[in-house]
């Protein structure tokens, strides 16, 4: 991501430097930007919730057992709901129309909602726009529940990924021949290519838990995609990273507070033995490290870089990135592993996958033929364990890839 201009929130790195010229330890100042926690407080095993493991011992390290930002909103009765963590106003009900009901007649499409934020006035504010894929993904909550599977006509089954007692967020509409989990929301991040041959949007999906790049023309039941909208307002930092490089294979975003490991793990490994790689790292004489969790890392990604358009991963290129061949026999990069258990509301599958991000492409097996369904900064998840060659063409109705052994790259709080 573009760089910030030097102003007084940038001050933790002059701080730092000060207090090793004192003698005294490194003093931070605040982050003007975190990244909001995923709230999620189940612990899971490689299929299962567990009570949550003791230090050190196995499937310890992983989100449930870290907690930092936790998600706090005001609800300012005027149909806006202010993030506490993050500043950002947002508009509380995706009622675009104002009839009392939530369904697909609210939806608009890209161009519809990218157009329809000048005109939008709520709360007697006039300033709002469509909000970026990271701001609209720091709304998401991992104690939901993933969909995939379900056959209800209603939500009763369901549990999603936002807080529905602040936002009033919708389903698939039904009645209209949308699928439940026809829920995606748009945002202002256009792929910088294509997927399927149209133009590609990214956007959360809070039914499913789900980043995916959306083809703009096509959508599940014909015509042009439409998509949920919730416009935001405020400062427009969040989600831009302001990087530090520390010299000693370490990374500083300023920005949210975190401190990443410049290297990744150079080799693909399975759920459990990257939360043990992560514990028992030691990088420039750190040694609490972690895997991060689905937020942290989805705001560490760079949208405007990917394999087709800059040949590189979805990164500022101050990180190495290790290169794979994927699916398609291509050059690209890996799917990174976060300490976020994908869960689902089937019992048999409770915790069976985890989330990962896609800094590469994202493939799909469709017509008898490996693309890059999803796109370069898409969020899925994968099982915990297996054998990827028991999916020669992928899994779901989008044949995403599994590849089960996935790359890690290490976070610690910059404090």
């Amino acid at each position: 991501m573009m760089k910030k201009p030097l102003s007084a929130n940038r001050r933790m790195p002059f701080l730092s430097v000060l207090a090793v010229l004192i003698g005294a330890a490194p003093v931070f100042a605040e982050a003007p930007f975190p990244v909001p926690d995923t709230m999620q407080t189940t612990c899971f095993d490689a299929a299962h919730e567990m009570a949550c493991p003791s230090a050190r011992s196995a499937f310890s390290g992983q989100d449930a057992q870290f907690t930092s930002n936790p998600v706090s909103y005001t609800d300012n009765g005027d149909g806006t709901v202010t993030d506490n963590v993050t500043g950002l106003m947002w508009q509380q009900s995706v009622d675009l129309n104002g009839d009392g009901v939530i369904n697909a007649a609210d939806k608009l499409t890209y161009e519809e909602a990218a157009a329809g934020a000048a005109s939008f006035n709520l709360g007697g504010y006039t300033d709002w726009r469509l909000p970026t894929i990271k701001e609209a993904y720091s709304l998401i909550l991992f104690s939901g529940q993933d969909s995939t599977g379900y056959n209800g006509t209603t939500s009763d089954g369901i549990e999603p990924f936002i807080d529905d007692d602040i936002f009033h967020y919708g389903y698939g509409d039904v009645d209209a021949g949308e699928r439940l989990l026809e829920a995606q929301m748009a945002t202002s991040t256009l792929y910088g290519t294509t997927t399927r041959g149209e133009q590609t949007m990214f956007g959360v999906n809070f039914v499913d838990g789900r980043i995916k790049g959306y083809g703009l023309e096509t959508s599940f039941s014909g015509g042009p995609k439409v998509f949920y909208v919730m416009y935001v307002r405020g400062d427009t930092g969040y989600g831009v990273n302001d990087f530090t490089d520390n010299q000693d294979g370490t990374i500083t975003d300023q920005a949210s507070g975190l401190i990443w490991a410049q290297q990744d793990s150079g080799q693909g490994m399975s759920w459990e033995d990257a939360l043990s790689y992560a514990r028992d790292a030691e990088i420039a004489g750190y040694t609490d490290w972690r895997m991060p969790n689905a937020k942290e890392l989805q705001n560490l990604l760079d949208y405007s870089r990917a394999p087709a358009t800059t040949q590189s991963a979805a990164i500022d290129p101050l990180f190495a990135s290790s290169q794979i061949t994927n699916e398609a026999g291509e050059a690209d990069y890996p799917y990174y592993w976060t300490g976020t258990t994908h869960a689902s509301w089937n019992d048999r599958r409770a915790g069976m996958s985890a989330v990962y991000i896609s800094f590469g492409t994202a493939p799909g097996y469709v017509r008898n033929a490996w693309i890059d369904i999803h796109g370069a900064g898409a969020q899925r998840s994968d099982p915990k364990i297996g054998d990827p060659d028991d999916y020669p063409e992928g899994f779901g109705p989008q044949g995403d890839a599994i590849r089960i052994l996935n790359y890690v790259r290490l976070v610690r709080d910059a404090g």
